[in-house]
């Protein structure tokens, strides 16, 4: 024996219908609106992942002398992490004109410059002053939440290579609207 189900068809007043379609184009409106307001996009960068590794917490201190005569000349290293981190060496290549947009990173990055030219905007820097770095020179990132941008502002591919670490399993960066100091740089 078959069962036959009869079901009746929603009857919904008029106003109920036009808060339904009001909810409905308010959410679409806002995430359509919010969404682009939450970071500047990258453009014109292409990333390689040369090696990732995981290590359990890190206790390194350590301490070189540079001259055995001077007991206060030395070099010293110190990593002291608490938990896992992931450990990244990427190569981005920057087209001329090409930007990383607005962003920071949950750790510490070293940066070598291998060709082109870096500029680097602060996003603590209420002047919005550039900090060029040509091929060759090297800088450190330590991933401040203030964040920053680096642009190719030159004429050349931009080509870095970065040693990133970050506690394991986060995003090597993290997006971030332009501060405000510089409306003009994205």
């Amino acid at each position: 024996m078959t069962t036959l189900y009869v079901t009746k068809p929603i009857h919904r007043s008029p106003l109920r219908r036009a808060l339904l379609l009001i909810a409905a184009a308010l959410v679409i409106i806002a995430s359509l609106t919010a969404a682009p307001a939450l970071a500047t996009p990258q453009s014109g960068v292409t990333s390689v992942t040369i090696a990732k590794g995981t290590f359990a917490a890190i206790e390194i201190f350590k301490r070189t002398d540079i001259n055995s005569s001077v007991a206060t000349d030395f070099w010293q290293a110190v990593i002291d992490t608490k938990g896992a981190s992931d450990l990244y060496v990427v190569q981005n290549t920057v087209i001329p004109g090409g930007t990383f947009g607005w962003h920071s990173h949950p750790g510490p990055s070293l940066v070598i410059v291998v060709s082109g030219a870096a500029t680097e905007y602060e996003g603590n820097d209420p002047t919005c002053t550039p900090h060029v770095h040509p091929a060759g020179s090297t800088f450190a990132d330590p991933g401040e939440a203030s964040g920053h941008l680096v642009r190719n502002e030159g004429t050349v591919d931009l080509v870095v290579v970065v040693v990133r670490l970050v506690p394991e399993g986060f995003p090597q960066r993290i997006d971030l609207p332009n501060p405000g100091y510089c409306p003009n740089i994205n």
